[in-house]
């Protein structure tokens, strides 16, 4: 039974408000009744300091930047940080970051409309935000500096956080001056800095601020809580998705030194512990039978084939399941003659973060506090209320770093979140659980990224360019659970060939789109869409320049003329320069090259592979990005060597199978990653660009995989249909 809703819970809210938290806390999600942030800012503090939500400046001149943004190991607080320190021409060695507390009124994500980090958009939807906060925090220092020095303002001066009056020879720091600017009117409309006039942004000052405490083990994660009578809880998962506990036996369990209790909770049974192992121990020592009547039975061979059927129209839709266009222009049923056909395969993929999941928790009454990394807090607090009997709003929610994501802490049920909320409302009295996730839960947890088919078809015109396109995509929706509801089309799976400057360049275009339902519940992934799309669209552009007898690359270029799609063109063109593209690869080893947008920015690569053994070696990688204003060339130099390993493992080993409806993989050595001494040397090139920023994190994964693919088309004469490319 959900506990009730204290008075004091209720501060601030309006009866509207109350009505909107009543229908969610009893299950019933209601959105439309008041935005998100209205309704996740019910009972939440919202006590900012006199330079608002983003800006906290100590009387040692010491600035903080409130990030809204998780940092799990893509480096944002470094940009997010620098975005502020440029306007406000702080003292770089002088800032700190720290995580903003779950308000999502206060720090929603402005292309998500609630709190939380993903799609590559952490430094992009804060820019400009961050940029009128810190030129703001300036305006009132200098204000400041004028009243007491009875000078013009417009005379004062700021660099490295102090403030100079060239007339009168004075000048002070940011501490200094801090109760004075406190007092200071925030400008209704603070002037920015002209781009030209940047000191920190794109230049290599820019570097990470949590590497030192990273590297000394003072960072904390997770894993790291240690909190005074804290429990430690395991969970047992049924081995089949969709399976539900029938019965269970704890009298084994329950004799394990250090094992507290067991319980039983939807997702599984829980067993707690004083200690990880205890936990561990006790959840082995547990007998469980599992009803699996709705459970996923199928092997992924069977989906596969399934979706096979779907796409060359052997199997005819069931009754949910419907063929949706998603790209359309001319009449495909005038096409007639010869034409260029291939089927694509893209197993199912796990995240595989270095940190598995976990979360802390707290709960007494109707009161909730989470301690763990927090990709999407309101997320998190709304299924955390649901559970608890509180307004949202009121959860706590203290964001720790994590270890890597990869989409995995950001699903619509808050999986591992609500397991370890279940736990801590059964022990109750506010004493504090640890929900621990091995390797091997988190491989056999599901929310992967989606088994996925396309066939292509084309024809070409009598220069050897694409006349038309027919394109089919089979896949799982990624939206499924959303508490906004599905989306009559689910762009993430066809993000890449929705939009795509090929089809743009095409005079008849026939793309369609169907997503069977599945028992396995799956995710994005780094890069999303892409993951797929990427990898057909420009594999099949090389194997259609190959038909027509032309250069990949000049190719490329005529239709990316075409298409008008001119940053398409700059990134091609910078990488091809760079990698020497019409001079012979080095001996034994071959080129291949693709091009994509995604995120908003646009990557090209080319990749230098080679066979040994039989299996793809790739040496050298050559990037070139246009991702907006560079804020940190370093950090855009890191993300794309981390995209880039993180894709060609894919790519090359990546795959998650099931058999009768049971995950095969559990750790590292049956789910095959990169190893050092596989990774290629890669190089980044930035094309100049005085847009604003775009996406860094996510779209140098999506690319190498073609270019890899492209590479062997080169050397061998054969396409590479089917991922991954070494099977197990």
């Amino acid at each position: 039974m959900n506990a009730p809703v204290k008075n004091s819970d209720l501060a601030g809210a309006t009866r509207r408000d109350v009505v909107v938290g009543a229908a969610l806390v009893g299950g019933a999600l209601v959105v439309g009744a008041c935005s998100p942030g209205d309704l996740l800012s019910i009972g939440a503090k919202q006590d900012f300091g006199a330079f608002g939500p983003f800006i906290k400046i100590a009387p040692d001149g010491v600035v903080t930047v409130v990030s809204k943004h998780i940092e799990f190991g893509q480096g944002n607080h470094a940009g997010l940080a620098a975005i502020v320190a440029e306007e406000l021409d702080a003292d770089w060695s002088r800032v700190r970051v720290e995580q903003a507390p779950a308000i999502a009124k206060t720090y929603a994500n402005t292309g998500m409309g609630v709190q939380g980090t993903g799609g590559s958009s952490a430094i992009s939807n804060s820019w400009d935000q961050l940029r009128k906060a810190g030129a703001s925090a300036r305006a009132m220092f200098v204000e400041a500096a004028a009243n007491r020095w009875s000078v013009p303002a417009g005379e004062i001066t700021v660099k490295d956080g102090v403030l100079s009056h060239a007339g009168s020879g004075r000048s002070a720091g940011f501490g200094e001056l801090v109760a004075d600017a406190a007092q200071a009117t925030a400008p209704a409309t603070p002037v920015l800095k002209d781009p030209k006039a940047f000191s920190l942004i794109g230049t290599d000052q820019v570097r990470r601020k949590d590497a030192q405490a990273k590297s000394d083990g003072t960072a904390r994660f997770t894993q790291d809580v240690q909190l005074p009578n804290m429990l430690v809880a395991m969970v047992a998962h049924a081995p089949k998705f969709g399976a539900k506990v029938a019965s269970f036996d704890a009298a084994e369990a329950r004799k394990v030194p250090g094992v507290v209790e067991v319980y039983q909770i939807p997702s599984g049974v829980a067993v707690v512990a004083e200690t990880t192992w205890a936990a561990k121990q006790g959840r082995e020592a547990l007998q469980v039978t599992w009803n699996e009547d709705a459970a996923e039975t199928r092997s992924s061979d069977a989906i596969l084939a399934r979706y096979k059927d779907l796409a060359s129209g052997k199997a005819q839709p069931a009754d949910k399941e419907k063929w949706q266009a998603f790209e359309t222009k001319g009449d495909i049923a005038t096409v007639k003659g010869e034409a260029f056909e291939a089927a694509y395969d893209f197993p199912f993929l796990a995240h595989a973060t270095m940190e598995p999941m976990n979360c802390v928790a707290q709960v007494s009454g109707g009161k909730a506090r989470l301690t763990f990394g927090s990709q999407i807090p309101t997320i998190d607090q709304l299924n955390t209320a649901k559970i608890v009997g509180m307004l949202p709003g009121a959860v706590q929610i203290e964001t720790l770093f994590a270890g890597g994501s990869f989409g995995r802490r950001a699903n619509f049920q808050s999986d591992y979140v609500a397991e370890c909320v279940e736990i801590a409302k059964k022990v109750g009295k506010d004493r504090p659980v640890k929900l621990v996730w091995t390797r091997e839960d988190d491989m056999a947890a599901g929310y992967f990224r989606p088994i996925t088919h396309h066939t292509v078809r084309v024809t070409l015109d009598p220069d050897g360019y694409p006349a038309s396109w027919r394109q089919r995509v089979v896949t799982q929706t990624l939206m499924k659970g959303s508490p906004m509801g599905q989306p009559k089309l689910d762009e993430t799976a066809v993000e890449g060939t929705l939009g795509s400057p090929y089809l743009k360049a095409t005079p008849i275009v026939d793309a369609q789109l169907i997503m069977p339902d599945s028992g396995v519940p799956v995710l994005w992934w780094r890069s999303v869409g892409a993951t797929h799309t990427a990898y057909v669209m420009e594999h099949t552009i090389d194997q259609l320049a190959r038909r027509a007898g032309k250069d990949p690359v000049e190719y490329r270029r005529a239709l990316y003329a075409k298409a008008g799609a001119d940053r398409h063109l700059a990134v091609l063109d910078l990488a091809a320069e760079k990698a020497g593209w019409t001079t012979p690869a080095p001996a034994g080893w071959t080129r291949g090259v693709a091009v994509h947008e995604s995120f908003g920015s646009v990557v090209a690569q080319v990749a230098e592979v080679k066979l040994d053994g039989g299996a793809p070696k790739v040496g050298r990688v050559v990037t070139a990005i246009d991702c907006g204003t560079a804020i940190s060339p370093d950090q855009i130099a890191a993300q794309m060597e981390g995209g880039t390993c993180y894709g060609l493992s894919a790519a090359l080993y990546g795959e998650v199978t099931l058999k009768d409806g049971v995950v095969e993989q559990g750790n590292f050595d049956t789910y095959r990653v990169l190893r050092n001494s596989e990774a290629p040397s890669v190089e980044t090139y930035i094309v100049p660009s005085g847009n604003a920023p775009s996406g860094v994190g996510e779209p140098g994964t999506p690319v190498i995989g073609p270019a890899v693919a492209n590479a062997l088309l080169a050397l061998t004469g054969q396409p590479t249909l089917s991922q991954p490319f070494v099977k197990a």
